[in-house]
């Protein structure tokens, strides 16, 4: 429990240092001469789903594996498999975490680097907007 209890602390600390840096750039927190995820990684991210709301990728992360510097919109992430990652923030920050199965979070927008250095695959689902503040007044959902 303890170990939970410390990963999302430093999760969280990650965050706080993430939305800070964030604001400095351009207002957005993006840089947009970093591609996106499933751009500079191919290879680790799937496009599951993408409109104009959305998009919607499936990262794995094998042992040893790291993708290449990229960003994000503001993100929910649902941890699948979690497990040990090292994060790089785009301004030079590094952060070892564990990650528990089944863990989520959401935060702004940020670029980053992410490398498995533990022992067993990471999988994550990434909900990214796109921004659009639009409602939907009513949803129907036909069985």
């Amino acid at each position: 429990m303890f170990k939970v209890i410390q990963s999302v602390l430093v999760i969280g600390l990650l965050l706080i240092n993430s939305l800070a840096s964030a604001q400095t750039n351009q207002g957005t927190g993006v840089n947009e001469n970093i591609p996106a995820a499933h751009i500079a990684s191919p290879e680790m991210y799937q496009v599951l789903l993408e409109n104009d709301q959305v998009l919607v990728l499936k990262m794995v992360l094998k042992p040893n594996q790291a993708d290449a510097l990229h960003r994000h919109q503001d993100e929910t992430v649902y941890f699948e498999k979690g497990g040990k990652l090292r994060i790089v923030t785009g301004t030079g920050k590094a952060l070892e975490v564990e990650v528990p199965d089944g863990h989520v979070m959401w935060h702004s927008a940020w670029s980053h680097q992410v490398t498995n250095i533990g022992e067993t695959d990471v999988v994550a689902v990434i909900v990214e907007s796109k921004g659009s503040n639009q409602l939907i007044s009513q949803v129907s959902v036909q069985p």
